[in-house]
């Protein structure tokens, strides 16, 4: 035991200094990629005259792709390895990236998105399975949230480069220089990241899959977990589409470049995730969980004021809270599932990615016939569930650490 405990990576280390800026360079390269297109999506509705509902397909249909995918790559990587798994999915969503800014229809645009999503689906399960087994239970919350950390960076800065650069050029060489840059940490990552210590490879007996997933839903509280993931991401995502058609209309009438620059505060859900998490493993996820859920639906109800600062108060006070509530989460998942870690993991990134993915969708719907108050009370609703989980949560019977 002393041995095993040795070979765990505690915080505050060189090589939890380098496996955290591994991971985040790695988080900046997949979200950046994944999230580029969504302040483009008044962009792309204009450009290949589409409804809103069918220009948020550029995000939704890559993250529907990457939902699927992850329950497949997920028991790849117990055979491939984690980081050989996580650099060609870096490697081969870049590249893609950079092939969709040169498609010049609508239909293949989407099959080039919908390819990216693919790929990437190797990055966020297989992170969290490394994290899991490679650091201490002391320094898992910090770690993860430091990875969550770099999955916001790179959803800001995705962001923003493809809305400044789309304003003042066009939308192809804005998501072009995302690729780019996707490139450029795939390479950072591939030589940063540490190679597995406690990775046991082992044989792939695909009729035996199902069980290593079903098990995991036996748990009293896994499901719940990934119920959450659906919920929040799913409301999330639906702040984010559609605020940005609000604010290029009347009496706001923001332009695009403007627009991108209010994802700039995806850089308190940076700040927030690497917090949140270090207090939950203080603390206790269980009293923190409902609070940062609390907060969220707060946030929102602040997206109905008339005043531009106010709105934009509130989509801060909702990404920290997500992000806050996400460490929360996903952290809790690894602590609980003491075996078949990466299916665990998996299938709440599995359920997060289609809550992005159908209830981003959804969304549009409720954006299309009430406005922005109709994505308020459909957010709002989704929050309202999930908040009555995280209190049953709260109530739930602890298992015993590894």
């Amino acid at each position: 035991m002393g041995e095993a405990e040795d070979r765990l990576i505690e915080a505050g280390t060189p090589v939890f200094r380098r496996t955290t800026v591994a991971l985040a360079a790695a988080g900046f390269s997949t979200f950046a990629v994944l999230y580029g297109v969504q302040p483009l999506l008044p962009v792309y509705a204009d450009d290949f005259g589409v409804s809103p509902a069918e220009s948020s397909l550029a995000l939704s249909l890559p993250c529907a792709m990457l939902a699927v995918a992850l329950l497949v790559v997920s028991p790849l990587s117990e055979i491939w390895g984690r980081k050989p798994v996580m650099t060609a999915s870096l490697f081969a969503s870049a590249i893609l990236t950079i092939v969709a800014t040169l498609v010049p229809s609508w239909h293949g645009f989407l099959a080039l998105r919908a390819l990216a999503g693919l790929t990437a689906s190797g990055l966020p399960a297989v992170a969290m399975a490394y994290l899991s087994e490679e650091m201490h239970g002391r320094a898992i919350g910090l770690s993860m949230g430091l990875l969550i950390g770099g999955n916001a960076l790179g959803g800001m800065v995705g962001r923003l480069i493809a809305g400044v650069i789309a304003d003042y050029g066009s939308w192809r060489l804005g998501l072009g220089t995302i690729g780019v840059l996707a490139l450029l940490a795939a390479i950072a990552f591939w030589q940063a990241l540490p190679e597995s210590r406690r990775f046991v490879r082992s044989e792939l007996r695909w009729r035996q899959i199902p069980s290593t997933f079903r098990h995991h839903f036996r748990d009293p509280g896994l499901p719940w977990l990934f119920a959450e993931a659906f919920l929040l991401m799913g409301g999330f995502v639906c702040v984010y589409n559609y605020i940005g058609f609000r604010l290029l209309e009347p009496p706001y009438s923001l332009s695009q470049a403007a627009i991108g620059a209010i994802f700039v505060v995806y850089l308190a859900g940076t700040a927030s995730s690497a917090a949140v998490g270090e207090i939950a493993s203080r603390l206790g996820r269980r009293k923190v969980l409902w609070l940062a859920i609390t907060c969220g639906i707060l946030g929102i109800l602040m997206t109905l004021a008339e005043s531009l600062v106010v709105i934009i108060a509130g989509i801060v006070v909702v990404t920290v809270s997500f992000f806050g509530a996400h460490s929360v989460a996903s952290s809790w998942v690894g602590r609980r599932a003491l075996r078949d870690r990466a299916q665990a993991s998996s299938v709440y990134l599995c359920l997060y990615y289609l809550g992005s993915s159908i209830l981003g969708t959804a969304g549009g719907w409720f954006f299309a016939h009430s406005g922005w108050s109709g994505v308020v009370a459909f957010v709002c609703g989704l929050y309202g569930i999930a908040l009555a989980i995280a209190l049953r949560l709260a109530r739930l019977a602890p298992i015993t650490p590894r």
